[in-house]
């Protein structure tokens, strides 16, 4: 196995946890914050009880799809549980609800181009000599600061994608259960009744399929307001 992938595997699974547990967590919050208490034990920055909820999408689909691509790509996924029964009765507080993962991810995006804005100024992080990746934004030489370089990288381009990723507006993503933001209770029950019929698989098929042709120019126009 190589040596390289497992010397950065740590990192990716760092920054990808972190990502997800705070998504869910400012999930698990707006909802308490609201009124649902359902989710109040996932209101923790601490990974266990996120993995807890879902092992299988936070360690065990991270860590194969690191090692199927080669390294450089982790996906996977955690869930905050809500009362439906809430949600029905206070509509623009559940969409709330919903906005909140999408937020902290961008929130962490902006806290990594920080530091990586701070490691360029101070010469402690250098531009990468070659192509740019999704952990090389930014590079160092050796030691803790390759691994601090590598860890900002993933952290800003984990979120990133998280992020856009959450807010395409199909079943099951956030982005979904945002739309009644800005509908009033007609407009809301048009737009439920659009997915009565479930279509969590589909939307996700779509999903994927709409977020491959307008990420790459979402990406390249997030590293140039970076560098």
């Amino acid at each position: 196995m190589d040596a390289n992938l497992l010397a950065t595997l740590p990192l990716w699974l760092a920054a990808f946890l972190l990502s997800l547990t705070c998504h869910e967590a400012a999930h698990a919050l707006a909802g308490r914050i609201g009124g649902d208490s359902t989710a109040a034990s996932q209101v923790t920055l601490d990974p266990i009880p996120h993995i807890k909820r879902e092992p299988f999408g936070t360690l065990v689909v991270p860590i194969l799809s690191f090692f199927f691509q080669g390294g450089g790509w982790m996906i996977g996924w955690a869930s905050a549980p809500y009362d439906p029964q809430w949600a029905a009765r206070h509509p623009k507080r559940a969409a709330a609800m919903a906005a909140a993962g999408p937020a902290a991810n961008f929130a962490l995006m902006l806290l990594a181009a920080i530091a990586i804005r701070v490691g360029l100024a101070s010469g402690y992080f250098e531009l990468p000599s070659g192509s740019v990746s999704l952990d090389t934004l930014v590079v160092a030489p050796e030691g803790a600061a390759a691994g601090l370089a590598l860890f900002s990288s993933v952290l800003f381009s984990v979120n990133l994608i998280l992020g856009c990723f959450n807010l395409i507006p199909l079943p099951p993503l956030d982005g979904y259960a945002m739309v009644p933001l800005v509908l009033n209770e007609r407009g809301r029950q048009k737009w439920f009744d659009l997915f009565s019929g479930g279509g969590a698989i589909l939307g996700l098929i779509v999903a994927f399929v709409v977020f491959g042709r307008i990420m790459p120019p979402v990406f390249r126009v997030a590293i140039g307001l970076l560098y």
